[in-house]
């Protein structure tokens, strides 16, 4: 005897396959709320179709942030994804691993601590945070030494170069300080210590130094800035201190450059931040920053709260937040140990090598990143008269990679480059296949006409001078790819 049943709902999710029910057939708003519920499986399906689109982050080489962990670190990251980090009395021993971290962290950038003297550090979102918390220290630590004296304080000035990431520029406009850029120059892509120097006064609370640009990976000189810094305050009587920012080389450099001096070891260095994220080798989300003591960080900026058990103090911008990455940074630490990321960033850097002699090969490109660095690759196009890095940025997202292109900033704005981060998970197997792509790029856009060249000399046909120098050409298709960019809202975004 054969049994039939009736089926009552239409949404009987038992008798209709995932893309046949209705909840996946028909849209949902996107702006409002829908009025009634779905089951389970068609929100995660809906979903899961849209972000099918994003693309892979292990592709993603315009970003310095991880984007592969290992397995283990996962299931320990899922396991605390519901605690928060700022119940401190809830979670004794997460708040002990943040402290362990510190702690590491402090050591390994060379702070003068004691054998039992603690470090002076906080876990952050990440090095935007870090940056507004070392920045706020150095205001208010200013502002006390000019009350003391009985001179203003509100007129204060931060130092930095032009290649400074948004961040700084966020601090700077939020928390009124006035940001002193000193402008670059064609070749010349990171903050020169002398110009630096001399645009130090009375009113600079700190002078803030890039351990890794953003734009082509180089190191500034902070040994040179120290030295001239320490020459400027004794002329003067000043004791402008210096921060550096080294959200990305701060876990290369004492690893595959001990014998540089960029940290704790300079005097005028009172605070430094780092990206867990990055180099650090954590997924997004996390940041670090130190001080160099206690009376670098004014204890009026640190709150006292008592409403979640025990007296906490707290000094962030922000309250809630997950554990996970602060427990996936202490795996990293002690995991890996000095050995395995001296490994991973010397696998970085001759990863990186490979990709720069390839692109040389092809005759094509100028380096303009250093050797000495963030194991990144940033290049330029020689000949500019056909095409450009907009060009092939566009055309390597069809083979799946996302290689920026970007200009520079003031003064070297007529300056476009393509840059690839080095990440862990990028293999020599897939530098080999980058450039491969590259090349097969460059064949297509060969037989193309050029398409902003074109359009320039429509434009010069109508009234513009038409002999130019070639400087000249490749500004102007910069500026036109920079209109065009801003048109579209597209963001070829620097991170």
């Amino acid at each position: 005897m054969v049994l039939s049943r009736t089926v009552h709902s239409e949404s009987d999710v038992s008798l209709h396959s995932t893309f046949a029910s209705r909840y996946v057939r028909t849209s949902l708003p996107r702006f409002k709320m829908p009025e009634e519920s779905i089951p389970k499986e068609a929100a995660y399906q809906i979903i899961n179709d849209e972000l099918m689109l994003d693309g892979n982050p292990r592709l993603n080489l315009a970003s310095f942030v991880t984007t592969w962990m290992e397995p283990e670190c996962d299931k320990l990251m899922m396991a605390a994804i519901n605690k928060n980090y700022v119940d401190m009395d809830e979670y004794p021993v997460t708040t002990e691993l943040q402290n362990r971290c510190v702690n590491m962290i402090a050591h390994l950038f060379n702070a003068p601590l004691g054998d039992e003297e603690t470090a002076v550090g906080v876990g952050t979102v990440g090095s935007s945070e870090a940056i507004m918390l070392a920045g706020l220290a150095f205001k208010r630590k200013w502002q006390n030494k000019m009350r003391a004296l009985g001179k203003p304080c509100d007129k204060p000035n931060i130092v930095t170069g032009a290649n400074v990431q948004v961040c700084w520029e966020k601090f700077a406009r939020y928390f009124e300080v006035e940001l002193k850029e000193v402008k670059l120059s064609e070749g010349y892509y990171v903050m020169d210590p002398d110009k630096a120097v001399e645009m130090v006064d009375e009113n600079t609370i700190c002078v803030a130094a890039i351990l890794g640009s953003t734009l082509n990976g180089e190191f500034e000189d902070v040994k040179r800035l120290n030295d001239l810094l320490v020459k400027k305050n004794a002329e003067t009587g000043w004791d402008t201190p210096i921060h550096v920012d080294a959200a990305s080389g701060g876990f290369i450099a004492p690893f595959i450059y001990p014998e540089l001096e960029w940290d704790f070891r300079l005097p005028l260095v009172k605070s430094i931040n780092v990206s867990g994220h990055k180099y650090g080798l954590v997924y997004a989300g996390v940041g670090w920053v130190i001080w160099r003591n206690k009376e670098d960080l004014p204890d009026e900026l640190i709150f006292h709260i008592n409403y979640l058990g025990a007296d906490q103090p707290t000094f962030t911008l922000n309250f809630s937040k997950g554990s996970n990455q602060i427990i996936a940074q202490y795996y990293q630490l002690i995991r890996l140990g000095f050995e395995g990321y001296k490994n991973i960033m010397e696998n970085c850097q001759e990863n990186a090598m490979v990709l720069k002699e390839g692109l040389e090969k092809t005759g094509r490109f100028n380096i303009v990143s250093k050797d000495h660095g963030v194991p990144l690759v940033a290049f330029s196009l020689k000949d500019h008269s056909q095409h450009n890095e907009f060009e092939i940025s566009d055309m390597l997202r069809r083979f799946g990679w996302i290689v920026p292109a970007y200009t520079m900033p003031p003064d070297a704005q007529h300056i476009t480059v393509l840059r690839v981060v080095i990440r862990e998970d990028f293999s020599r197997t897939l530098a080999e296949r980058l450039v491969c792509d590259i090349v097969k790029v460059l064949h297509e856009l060969d037989t193309l006409p050029a398409k902003v060249t074109a359009k320039i000399e429509i434009h010069e046909e109508k009234g513009f001078e038409v002999k130019q120098t070639e400087l000249e050409v490749q500004r102007k298709i910069t500026d036109f790819w920079r209109k065009f960019v801003a048109d579209k809202k597209k963001t070829n975004g620097v991170c």
